[in-house]
């Protein structure tokens, strides 16, 4: 097709999809959709419409930390058996409290799940796939790097379906589903914050005295810096009249200066990370639950997220089977 052709082929499409008698049917849903629901459909320019599902429910994310700095130190071989090792318990664990795995890419892994229960569901499966992450997948692989993030949030998402429809083999890989709205945006956020060692570093600006001393016996000249506080109480002497009187017989002039310092400060955030809803809303229904007993779950001050201006609750929680 001549690019001429093309262009005006595509610029009539998009013209058609979003035209004001083009209209999207939305039909609300408490199950998780799959890609060949007949609820969910393509734009069709046709009939001029597009069917759509509305879920609101728990969406939670895992993906592996410094992926990009394993795979430049592990031979290819060693990384296709991580990810390979990765995706599959990961998405078995991520079916085992009823989600459903409805994204892979690369070593991100979306699971989503059913409405009933799915507080519990999206926690306990966080909490399982933390465990397989530090307990299995750490252990298994000799240099002990792998380190996981999870994310959840909960929302309505508009699902839809993107793509074209195309023949033979190439037809699975040019359609998918697509989530849409806030919490499937949040979670992959908190997902990229989650089980992170960020290093802060502060600076101070403190105000000090510069001295300039005389030695005659060497006939050399030298200069020293004091803090300001130091210079006043301890460098200088008072007498019995209005003069002040330097307690070195060295000193000759002073000027007033500037010392900057720096602290760096290192945190690492938990493996876990949930909005407050959902954090809420797990705590109502497992009140009796250990991690909500003992306080394993705490807000994480100091981090945020794009789009997000509430609490963030992390935890670090393990099943102590899989220590055993």
């Amino acid at each position: 097709m001549e690019l001429e052709e093309f262009r005006d082929s595509i610029r009539e499409e998009i013209r058609g999809i979003i035209s004001s008698d083009f209209e999207i049917i939305i039909k609300e849903t408490d199950t998780v959709p799959s890609i060949d629901d007949p609820d969910i459909t393509y734009p069709n320019l046709i009939t001029k419409q597009q069917k759509c599902k509305l879920l609101e429910t728990c969406v939670l994310y895992i993906d592996i930390r410094k992926s990009t700095d394993l795979n430049l130190s592990h031979r290819r071989e060693t990384m296709a058996k991580l990810y390979s090792s990765f995706v599959r318990s990961m998405a078995r664990a991520g079916g085992n409290y009823g989600g459903v795995v409805r994204n892979i890419i690369g070593d991100r892994l979306m699971v989503v799940f059913n409405k009933e229960n799915c507080f519990t569901n999206a926690v306990k499966t966080a909490i399982l796939m933390n465990s397989v992450s530090q307990y299995i997948l750490n252990e298994e692989f000799e240099h002990n790097e792998v380190k996981c993030g999870i994310g959840i949030d909960y929302g309505k998402m508009l699902v839809t379906k993107t793509g074209i429809i195309k023949r033979g083999t190439e037809n699975t890989s040019n359609k998918s589903l697509v989530w849409l709205g806030r919490p499937a945006n949040i979670a992959s956020k908190l997902t990229d914050a989650a089980n992170k060692t960020v290093s802060e570093v502060k600076y101070q600006t403190i105000p000090t005295i510069r001295e300039l001393h005389h030695y005659p016996h060497i006939n050399d000249w030298e200069w020293y810096e004091f803090d300001q506080d130091d210079f006043l109480n301890n460098r200088i002497e008072k007498t019995s009249t209005r003069m002040l009187k330097h307690n070195s017989e060295y000193f000759k002039s002073f000027y007033t200066s500037l010392r900057v310092s720096s602290t760096t400060h290192t945190t690492t955030s938990k493996a876990i990370l949930m909005t407050k809803k959902v954090f809420d809303e797990y705590r109502k229904v497992n009140h009796n639950a250990q991690s909500i007993k003992k306080s394993w779950w705490s807000v994480q001050s100091g981090l945020s997220v794009p789009g997000y201006a509430d609490d963030i609750y992390g935890g670090d929680i393990i099943f102590t089977e899989f220590q055993q």
